[in-house]
């Protein structure tokens, strides 16, 4: 299997030209870690609660900065037609939950690890009986 098969299309995504407030607010929420900003359909980075913190001390105003000011656009992404299990290892690697996927910057879906590690384990074959 390859990662297309496995994502999760659609994530919440934010566009660049919201403001910073908004994703500041998404934060809050407790199973929300980071945001995806685009501008259109292209990704241009994500934003997690460091980011909101260093725009505070940068003095910024996050009512009137925008998501896309404010986001990290060094973004670690998996391509489509990456293996699952590569994709599994590269995550754990990381230390992440979830990664964005990207075809030529174009985001496609989000990918994460619990719901991925758990269709791996079905996928795989159970382990032979042992004859006593």
């Amino acid at each position: 299997m390859i990662v297309r098969e496995a994502l999760m299309a659609d994530p919440r995504v934010l566009q660049a030209g919201v403001s910073a407030r908004e994703a500041a607010e998404l934060l809050t929420h407790p199973h929300v870690s980071s945001v995806l900003v685009a501008d259109g359909e292209q990704l241009v980075g994500c934003i997690g609660a460091e980011n909101i913190v260093a725009a505070v001390a940068k003095g910024l105003d996050l009512r009137t900065a925008t998501a896309g000011e404010v986001a990290d656009g060094d973004v670690v992404t998996l391509r489509p037609d990456m293996p699952l299990d590569e994709a599994l290892h590269r995550m754990a690697e990381l230390d992440v939950e979830r990664l964005a996927v990207t075809d030529d910057g174009r985001l496609l879906g989000v990918l994460s690890r619990e719901p991925l590690a758990r269709r791996l384990a079905e996928d795989e074959p159970p382990p032979p009986l042992e004859e006593s």
